[in-house]
């Protein structure tokens, strides 16, 4: 029988997400957000003592994993963090605000919240896409009817040309989207691809 991948012990429990998480921020044990040390660190265990809580004993302040992250000054709980970012990343049009609302029962803002700060997170930082032996495809789409359409009579010759959504994927890779016009699909080519790409697109004449 087929097993859901929210059965995963990170998206079920706090503590499974707490120590998913630590074991990809911290793979040589915790690492204290505020001076940097990682030798007198100790783990606080108290009934009373809210998940993952750490204690610096160099600096004696306290801190979770969550500390310096997009998780940090939110009572929402780790692994429904967890949940929300694979959906985002697992679906191929993303997922909506009302969608995270709807799924975690929580109000407009937090799930507003959560999306910002996600999407932030998974911003492009710069860089080329593509290299050297690497496929990367292009295309683009309109967001309304194309300029090649017949236009209506009376339409105005000068008229703005409609808004277009230009891809690139690499295979395998990163994908990155851009809005455009149709004058300076080129000119993003220059930008964001590696000349040393193999480009696959269709016959359009850019």
């Amino acid at each position: 029988m087929a097993t859901s991948i929210f059965s995963a012990p990170q998206y079920k429990t706090e503590a499974g997400a707490f120590e998913y998480v630590e074991a990809r921020l911290w793979p040589n044990g915790p690492v204290c957000p505020h001076c940097g040390s990682g030798d007198r660190v100790g783990r606080l265990n108290g009934k009373s003592t809210r998940p993952g809580l750490c204690k610096c004993y160099s600096c004696k302040k306290p801190f979770t994993v969550r500390k310096g992250t997009i998780f940090e000054s939110s009572h929402l709980a780790l692994h429904l963090w967890l949940q929300v970012i694979h959906l985002m990343c697992a679906s191929k049009k993303g997922i909506s605000t009302r969608q995270i609302q709807r799924m975690l029962n929580c109000s407009m803002k937090t799930a507003w919240f959560l999306g910002h700060r996600i999407r932030e997170a998974m911003k492009d930082n710069g860089g080329l896409i593509g290299g050297e032996g690497k496929t990367v495809e292009a295309d683009e789409t309109y967001l309304s009817k194309s300029p090649k359409t017949r236009k209506p009579q009376g339409t105005a010759l000068n008229a703005k040309p409609a808004p277009m959504v230009f891809a690139l994927v690499e295979r395998g890779g990163n994908i990155r989207s851009m809005y455009l016009d149709h004058r300076n699909v080129r000119r993003a080519l220059g930008k964001h691809l590696d000349r040393a790409s193999r480009l696959v697109t269709d016959g359009a004449q850019a």
